[in-house]
């Protein structure tokens, strides 16, 4: 099946209106390891699900390959069960966005991921995603997932609710990725953990 487009009628002023869901044929059933990355690169070119070698593939493989996968193309994510995505739908206008954008993409992430009901892994690259992810378990549950701690203290730390594990890591995505080595080092570490989960 085609993965539902969710319309938002927000207009945040801290992004540029983009609101980008991949349009792929996917077994929804399949999918057990949802990655859930920042927001929208600055080119729609780059993002995971286009055509040819994109850049947020280029950097998720890197990630992958650090942790002993060697996946090439986005095919290869999907057949392990493995989903990627950004919290936020639109591109960012600068560095950071509003509490006010986040809550709005939290709904639509929410749309998103119900579509996957074997769902037993999430892991939040990034603050952004982290703070989605709060949003949406306050919402629906009544509390945050992850606590408010820098994600350096809490990475190793274990959060689990409704038979989800959720991992905080690193955004892998971005020209961070290959800057900051000490990050890509425990992505690398979380993705390994996650990945045993799903095997």
């Amino acid at each position: 099946m085609i993965l539902n487009e969710f319309k938002c009628e927000h207009a945040c002023n801290d992004v540029n209106i983009v609101k980008y869901f991949p349009h792929i044929d996917i077994n929804p059933g399949s999918i057990k390891l949802i990655i859930i990355s920042e927001a929208l690169p600055k080119n729609i070119k780059d993002y995971f699900y286009q055509p040819g070698n994109p850049m947020f593939l280029q950097t998720t493989n890197q990630a992958f390959s650090d942790a002993g996968y060697n996946f090439e193309v986005i095919d290869d994510y999907l057949k392990y069960g493995i989903y990627l995505t950004t919290a936020i739908k639109c591109q960012k206008k600068n560095y950071l966005v509003s509490t006010r954008t986040l809550k709005n993409c939290s709904f639509m992430l929410l749309n998103e991921i119900e579509q996957f009901k074997n769902t037993r892994v999430i892991m939040l690259m990034g603050d952004f995603s982290i703070k989605c992810m709060n949003y949406i378990w306050k919402e629906k549950y009544k509390k945050n997932i992850i606590p408010p701690e820098s994600t350096y203290k809490i990475r190793s730390g274990i959060f689990e609710s409704n038979g989800i594990r959720f991992f905080p890591s690193y955004t892998q995505t971005g020209d961070s990725f290959n800057i900051e080595k000490s990050k890509r080092h425990m992505i690398s570490e979380d993705i390994k953990e996650a990945m045993k989960l799903i095997q």
